[in-house]
């Protein structure tokens, strides 16, 4: 695959050094942090383990060792392997696989330059042919064409992105589905595959009528992954593929469907990530609901990244004013006992991203700054016996 790797670096340029650790980041040399009695850990064992994960993907695709990246991407997959945090680790080898095509693809796709796009994508289908019937190597491909679709269509509205550019998306969109199409999520037992559908639901002519569906199918195959019910309800927001209606709808179904593995969790975790996009999805929001799911979550998770997003989200993520102010003082309220019982250490990176990713185009060690910031202001409150910030002033009568 040396004409892969030529034209990557040709595209792309030399590749990057690996990001500094966090744990050799002099933040205190920005500001004296506030006094607190708990640990900051600037590189956590979530942060630590995704970056192994991901730089074991590059390696093995730079090193063209195709069948060994698939065999470990399908056992993961297999297992249902996951980061302390909950990510499926044959996601986060396939990112790395694909990072560097997609890399250089994207920087095509900037200069408007579609015949290297294009010449980068032939190339990684011929990785294909030397790994045939090897669906995690199908994944990595798909997901590549999904990535460079997206990086032609761009974040705008439908109606201002170039006829071009739109015949690209589908274009791309179109390879992924057929490649997808050839394999069978259940038999092979593969979330991964059927994670595909949904990536593209974008692209369907009429994803309302599927969408459930497609998510159900994927987190029967891995209800323990919280990312795909995260998704499931950011999709099911009126801006994708539902309504307000159909968010809490599907909230209760999958808190019931996954009850064994997380109690009442699946409802939170639906609506987790739609609460952070779109106010008016507290309209419906069961607040008493959704704080016992937050309680099962950190009770059956455990992990230090979970208990910092649930103390980030209730402590200064949550917005206090706006619809349901009973939800939200229920909410804010859980802060206390989540910091009392379960939170050992501080990950900045947790606290800073809760905000919004508005601010990414900040360097990582001012991340880790503003994060700690956050989270020292939060402790301090709580400290001295104030209510967190997202607390309403005063719940509904």
């Amino acid at each position: 695959m040396n004409n892969l790797t030529n034209l990557i670096r040709l595209a792309r340029g030399a590749a990057p050094d690996a990001e500094p650790r966090g744990h050799v980041l002099n933040i205190d040399a920005i500001a004296p942090p506030p006094k607190s009695d708990l640990p900051i850990r600037f590189s956590s064992d979530e942060e630590d383990q995704h970056h192994a994960l991901f730089e074991a993907g590059l390696f093995l695709a730079r090193q063209d060792a195709w069948a060994t990246l698939g065999d470990r991407i399908r056992e993961a997959d297999a297992t249902r392997a996951m980061t302390p945090g909950g990510v499926p680790e044959a996601e986060i080898l396939a990112e790395g696989a694909r990072a560097d095509a997609v890399t250089a693809a994207s920087r095509a796709v900037a200069h408007g330059d579609e015949l290297a796009a294009a010449s980068i994508m032939n190339e990684m289908q011929l990785v294909l042919e030397e790994t045939p019937q090897d669906h995690g190597v199908a994944y990595v491909v798909a997901m590549a064409h999904l990535d460079i679709g997206w990086a032609w269509r761009g974040e705008g509205w439908q109606q201002d992105i170039p006829a071009a550019h739109r015949a690209a998306f589908f274009r791309h969109f179109r390879s992924a589905g057929e490649l997808i199409d050839q394999y069978d999520a259940f038999e092979l037992d593969s979330p991964l595959l059927a994670s595909v559908r949904c990536a593209l639901l974008a692209s369907d002519t009429q994803p309302r009528s599927r969408a459930s569906d497609d998510y159900e199918d994927l987190i029967d195959l891995a209800p323990g992954a919280a990312k795909y019910m995260r998704a499931l309800g950011n999709h099911m927001l009126p801006r994708w593929f539902g309504s307000y209606e159909r968010l809490e709808h599907e909230a209760r179904r999958t808190m019931e469907r996954t009850s064994d593995v997380w109690g009442a969790g699946g409802y939170t975790w639906t609506y987790f990530d739609a609460l952070t996009v779109d106010d008016d999805a507290f309209a419906l929001l069961d607040g008493a609901l959704f704080c016992k799911g937050i309680k099962d979550i950190i009770t059956r998770r455990g992990d230090q990244h979970t208990a910092n997003t649930f103390a980030a989200y209730t402590g200064t993520a949550l917005e206090s004013d706006g619809v349901n102010r009973t939800a939200r003082s229920q909410i804010a309220e859980c802060f206390d006992w989540i910091v009392a019982d379960h939170l050992r250490e501080v990950h900045p990176r947790i606290w800073y991203a809760a905000k919004g990713v508005w601010a990414n185009r900040l360097e990582d060690q001012d991340r880790l700054a503003k994060g700690r910031q956050r989270a020292m202001a939060a402790l301090e409150r709580r400290a001295r016996g104030l209510p967190p910030v997202t607390a309403p002033k005063s719940p509904d009568a």
